[in-house]
């Protein structure tokens, strides 16, 4: 039996009270993510979620590239949520003393930052997926680092240290905007009262009391994500904080494992109720996915896909594209679970694509319909590379491409292309995590809206000739964060969790596939260099990550 299950185990803290197995007991679960805030409440018993309400969020879009919410929207609709759910619990004759604990799972690398003293924020949150900072990070780019002598030996500098590499995606960046271009931020920073965080680190801060002693704190995996963290120790490096030129003042988080009681509630109908799990939301689905062990790898398919590979407690830096980052940490005084991570920019956006600027298909059951008609894609390959090839080619001046078009490709060919373009992304990042690891995947878990499609997912199986893994229950980031709050105060243990899956095992050979995923490359060559920008190719040519 491997460590890390004895490591997150039934445990009996005295300071708790113990419980029967027999007692049905519950968890919260807060996911707040970039579309939507949503409350679910889990059963220990049977591990489903009992009760749940959602709400859609807002997005500013103040000038093209921009992206930013209220976070005082958000904060109100996570109470909403969680209102409106212990509403329902209640007419289900379920007691809200039966939730145990509450788990915060996020959408990541969202920057926020809020006065100390009033709790206000000093500007909007700025989303994950914001462009405005591209000139930041060319700055950043050919800023040198002592020692260092080419761009390259820079590059692995800095990715060695934080596991990331230079780009507008990661938190260092919006917060090094907000202090330069906002300034009631470098003024509050000057004046010490500049907190600074990731989503999780808003919503805890103000659940657990705001400016009445809430808990200023962010997890591993979401402090992963910012650049401003050494993946070895775990902690704020100086070394970073200073290259991108923070200023001393600002008020980090402290950086927690993902389970274990960090505050309690201080209103509402869960008042009181521990705060006890942490994770972002990429890490909570390979947790709600018992990808608990070195070799295990989840895809999550929404409108771009995530993949994550565990790689056990050692990190590992990539040289094909990827990000290494922190999986999880189940507790104060275990050892850290690392991942590699690669992501495609449009998955289920090019169905959309497909459904709103073509009009080929009226909803997504059509579609599979419509793939489903066909045997093949009759030797068309569709490679919707709208906004430029993410992981691993980074190729920015590459265009949506279909090679192969005769006269007799159909509606039909073109929607089978489009899943297996997805599909072969796929296959793409998977190959980079395998000469990374030097370990083949022998299964993928996946997830995310798109993996309700049976016709996505037969096509992936015979792509990447491996099964591939769906649970029954989809709700796998929401549980994850679930999970962490469950086993820091004893509800659960890894053995006792179970998940019902459904299973796709592939039918065609190898030797066609391999022929077929030579077709795809040759797809990928022709769809590179159509939007050729001489200075924007030659940061990406250099650029082994996001």
């Amino acid at each position: 039996m491997s460590k890390i299950h004895n490591l997150i185990c039934y445990k009996k803290n005295n300071t708790q009270k113990s419980m029967s197995a027999a007692e049905e007991t519950f968890v919260g679960a807060i996911d707040e993510g970039t579309s939507s805030t949503r409350f679910l409440v889990f059963s220990s018993k049977t591990h489903l979620p009992v009760a749940s309400h959602q709400m859609s969020t807002t997005n500013i879009t103040l000038n093209e590239g921009w992206v930013e919410q209220d976070p005082e929207e958000i904060l109100m609709k996570v109470k909403e949520t969680v209102a409106v759910t212990c509403e329902k619990l209640k007419t289900m004759n379920i007691s809200l003393s039966a939730i145990a604990a509450i788990g915060v799972t996020n959408q990541r690398e969202t920057t926020l930052v809020w006065d100390k003293h009033t709790g206000k924020p000093l500007h909007n949150a700025i989303i994950w997926m914001d462009m405005r900072t591209q000139p930041i990070v060319d700055r950043f780019m050919n800023k040198r680092i002592p020692n260092c002598h080419t761009p390259d030996e820079q590059k692995r500098h800095l990715q060695f240290k934080c596991g990331l590499t230079m780009n507008p995606y990661f938190s260092v960046f919006k917060l090094v905007w907000l202090i330069e271009n906002v300034p009631e931020v470098s003024k509050a920073i000057k004046e010490e009262r500049c907190m600074f965080g990731t989503m999780d680190s808003w919503l805890i801060w103000n659940l657990t009391g705001g400016v009445n002693g809430g808990v200023h704190m962010t997890d591993v995996t979401n402090a992963s994500r910012t650049m401003l963290m050494n993946i070895h120790s775990l902690r704020w490096d100086k070394a970073l904080i200073d290259f991108f030129e923070i200023p001393n003042g600002l008020l980090f988080p402290e950086i927690r494992s993902c389970s274990e009681v960090y505050g309690h509630m201080t209103d509402g109908p869960l008042k009181e109720t521990p705060i006890s799990g942490c994770i972002g939301d990429q890490q909570g689905a390979l947790m709600g996915q018992m990808c608990f062990l070195a070799g295990q790898a989840k895809c999550t398919f929404g409108t771009g896909c995530f993949l994550l590979y565990n790689t056990g407690r050692k990190p590992v830096i990539s040289t094909h594209g990827l990000l290494t980052t922190v999986a999880y940490k189940m507790g104060k005084h275990t050892d850290p679970i690392y991942a590699l991570e690669g992501s495609v920019a449009v998955a289920g956006s090019a169905t959309k694509w497909l459904k709103d600027n073509l009009g080929i298909v009226e909803n997504f059951k059509n579609m599979e319909e419509m793939a489903e008609s066909v045997d093949d894609t009759n030797g068309i390959h569709f490679v919707p590379a709208f906004s430029g090839l993410y992981a691993p080619y980074w190729k920015s001046d590459a265009r949506g491409t279909i090679t192969g078009l005769t006269m007799e490709t159909t509606n039909a060919h073109l929607m089978r292309a489009t899943l297996e373009g997805i599909c072969y992304q796929t296959k793409d990042v998977m190959q980079s995590m395998e000469s990374d690891t030097g370990h083949p995947i022998t299964a993928l878990n996946v997830d995310g809206g798109m993996s309700t499609s049976n016709a996505l997912l037969k096509i992936l199986t015979n792509v990447c000739c491996i099964p591939i893994v769906r649970p029954k229950m989809v709700e796998t980031t929401a549980l994850g964060a679930a999970l962490a709050a469950g086993f820091a105060i004893g509800i659960w243990s890894m053995h006792s969790v179970k998940s019902k899956c459904d299973t796709f095992v592939h039918t065609l050979s190898e030797d066609d596939q391999r022929s077929e995923y030579d077709m795809w490359k040759k797809a990928i060559d022709c769809s590179i260099g159509w939007n050729k920008d001489d200075e924007e190719d030659e940061y990406y040519d250099d650029f082994d990550g996001f």
